[in-house]
């Protein structure tokens, strides 16, 4: 289904039960990984960001800062109460806008601004939730060529995030977490031929 695309980055979109997806999710990727990944996990507005370090893994993992450059290698997560956007030139714009799917972060957003720059070779995942966040976002990477994933609802720690996203569209892959992992193991492996 991806062929010999390379693809230039991996978005995430997550909820409910996400800290425990994120962790299997993460703790899956060696550290010759090299897409970069960027995630919305919905955290309350005051969240400090410490609970990253519950994650684990060996690559880096950082919130985005503004005007940072994405690079490969990292893991990078929407600080709490901004929404993360990707700029033109590759590097992260944080904006207080009005909340999106009752969200900031907003996977829509995220996912929106992704899919206008890096089109075709961008690759969207919708995991765990209880929203419908990342639905209109997941529709949009479809629409410029990407590959869109998501985790089968049966397997979901809340499975209405993924639902949602199946019952929008024609997703390329709906895939337990553990196979969602050893997808884009194989699609890093790709890139670097």
């Amino acid at each position: 289904m991806f062929g010999q695309r390379r693809y230039e980055a991996i978005v995430i979109g997550v909820s409910s039960g996400g800290l425990n997806a994120l962790r299997v999710f993460i703790a899956g990727l060696p550290e010759n990984f090299d897409i970069p990944v960027v995630i919305v996990q919905h955290v309350g507005a005051h969240s400090d960001g410490t609970w990253l370090n519950l994650l684990g893994g060996r690559l880096r993992i950082k919130e985005a800062d503004e005007k940072e450059k994405i690079e490969k290698g990292t893991i990078y997560f929407a600080p709490a109460n901004y929404h993360l956007l990707v700029g033109r030139d590759k590097c992260f714009e944080l904006s207080i806008d009005e909340r999106v799917n009752y969200a900031r972060p907003s996977v829509d957003v995220l996912f929106e601004t992704a899919a206008e720059v890096y089109k075709d070779k961008l690759i969207g995942i919708v995991l765990t939730g209880s929203s419908s966040d990342g639905t209109k976002g997941l529709k949009r990477i479809k629409e410029k060529g990407g590959l869109v994933i998501v985790q089968d609802p049966d397997t979901a720690e809340s499975g209405f995030m993924p639902a949602s996203a199946i019952a929008a569209m024609q997703v390329d892959y709906v895939l337990p977490l553990s196979e969602i992992v050893a997808l884009l193991l194989e699609i890093n492996n790709k890139n670097k031929i």
